[in-house]
């Protein structure tokens, strides 16, 4: 499968299933796309008829070219994953990661929050250290013979515990050794409480430190106000722009969300970009059509013209020496993940769970509070195999959406949990989310085309 398109001048083609990405001429781009099932006479016969001014010496010498792609495995590849695919119901179930709801209560009151103000559809608490420290049991006990794990402190807001989290990450390390395992500690914070001691707790434990603000005063304070009412950007702007300076090289992003209200979300990308961080990802809200903040259908046409817009200011900052990082944007075209990652996405409900104050198993935040997705606690483990085989066999060749989508492995089928919110289905796909992450690819490609220019 190959897909071609143009952005920003360049004739960008990906042949799919090699992940092999082509710049190319005109000439070029017009024999790959008429070339695929026909002979060279015919391919030159056809594009000499078709008005453009093409010689028949250029023709012959470029679908040579594209024959020679061909012929080294770049171009009009087959799809060897669907036939060697194993079946990953039969693979065992390692765990690699949890997402530890540290609190489920929240010092904010986003209007978008799929979590209810940190309630997640059941009740406000804190998750004890008792509790904490089972998973993490649970977690060295079902990670194998993986070495490196990763935890991430989720909420509601889990500086609202966070003497939790010091206590916790203490344990994990004092675990280390005597086990063989790494621990690679996260932080997900609104930013409301940070101060100089927990900023210099997170710049020695924690591996990506995920900072929440929107962009612009505005746009933040209408959807991400306190219990109050009132806007919360004053408050953390300032705080997030000490933890960026104090974080020197380690990683970390701010993370933001865009609405109906602001498809203009480039101006959000510049403002934060302005603000003085480098490492950003903006998203677009997922919430079902009766919200008024929600992104509709026909937002999509003018959401792929702000993500062209954002891609060449990206590109205009990085030729003037002040490169950002944009989240969507990063594809790695070298090497990039495994093949497995490739089909089965994300690694929620098999790889990668997360743990409710009291201990519950889900499949991933989003499922948290869906009884019907509970597949065990830290104490007893997984119980309900059932569900996590059903995870385990949602990969791209399940979804019938995915199979002729050129950004199939990349996205690897999308959320889940997006897929069930709006379809009832885990192996269904949510169309917008589709959309806009097939635009977010080739922008992404595009983007590392022009990059490539740069540096030669």
């Amino acid at each position: 499968m190959v897909h071609q398109y143009k952005n920003n001048g360049y004739n960008m083609v990906l042949d799919v299933c090699s992940g092999s990405v082509h710049v190319v001429d005109d000439l070029v781009y017009d024999i790959i796309e008429i070339c695929e099932n026909r002979s060279k006479q015919e391919v030159v016969e056809t594009l000499l008829a078709s008005g453009k001014c093409y010689g028949k010496e250029d023709i012959e010498e470029a679908y040579d070219e594209v024959e020679a792609l061909r012929e080294n495995g770049q171009l009009f590849t087959e799809d060897v994953y669907q036939d060697t695919i194993v079946d990953f119901k039969k693979r065992k179930t390692v765990v690699k990661a949890l997402c530890l709801h540290i609190a489920h209560d929240c010092n904010l009151a986003c209007k978008y929050c799929f979590a209810e103000e940190g309630e997640y559809k059941g009740r406000r608490a804190l998750m004890s250290y008792e509790v904490g420290k089972q998973a993490l049991d649970f977690l060295i006990a079902n990670s194998g013979n993986r070495v490196n794990l990763e935890v991430d402190f989720f909420g509601g807001e889990p500086l609202m515990n966070f003497d939790v989290v010091k206590r916790l990450v203490e344990y994990g390390r004092s675990r280390e050794a005597e086990c063989n395992k790494k621990f690679r500690f996260t932080l997900t914070t609104n930013g409301i409480l940070l101060d100089e001691d927990i900023m210099d707790f997170a710049n020695r434990e924690m591996a990506n430190v995920v900072l929440s603000i929107d962009g612009r005063k505005e746009v933040n304070d209408r959807m991400r106000p306190s219990r109050n009412g009132k806007g919360s950007y004053d408050i953390i702007l300032p705080k997030f722009r000490k933890f960026r300076e104090m974080r020197g090289d380690k990683s970390y992003y701010v993370r933001g969300t865009f609405t109906h209200y602001n498809l203009d979300f480039c101006e959000d990308v510049i403002a934060l970009a302005d603000a003085g961080f480098d490492q950003i990802s903006v998203e677009p809200v997922v919430a079902q059509p009766d919200c008024d903040y929600a992104i509709r259908e026909e937002d999509v046409g003018r959401i792929c013209e702000e993500y062209d817009r954002l891609a060449k200011e990206l590109i205009r900052r990085a030729k003037e020496g002040r490169p950002v990082n944009f989240f969507h944007f990063m594809i790695d075209l070298t090497g990039g993940p495994c093949v497995y990652k490739r089909l089965s996405g994300c690694g929620s409900g098999t790889e990668y769970l997360a743990v409710t104050p009291w201990g519950d198993l889900y499949p991933c935040h989003q499922f948290v509070g869906m009884e019907d997705f509970k597949v065990g606690d830290v104490f007893c483990g997984v119980e309900k195999t059932e569900i996590v085989d059903e995870f385990k066999l949602c990969n791209v060749y399940a979804k019938e959406k995915c199979r002729n989508c050129f950004a199939r492995f990349y996205c690897s089928g999308g959320c889940a949990a997006n897929s069930y919110q709006f379809h009832n289905s885990i192996t269904d796909c949510y169309d917008i989310g589709c959309e806009l992450e097939k635009k977010r690819v080739e922008c992404a490609l595009m983007v590392k085309a022009a990059l490539s220019d740069m540096s030669e």
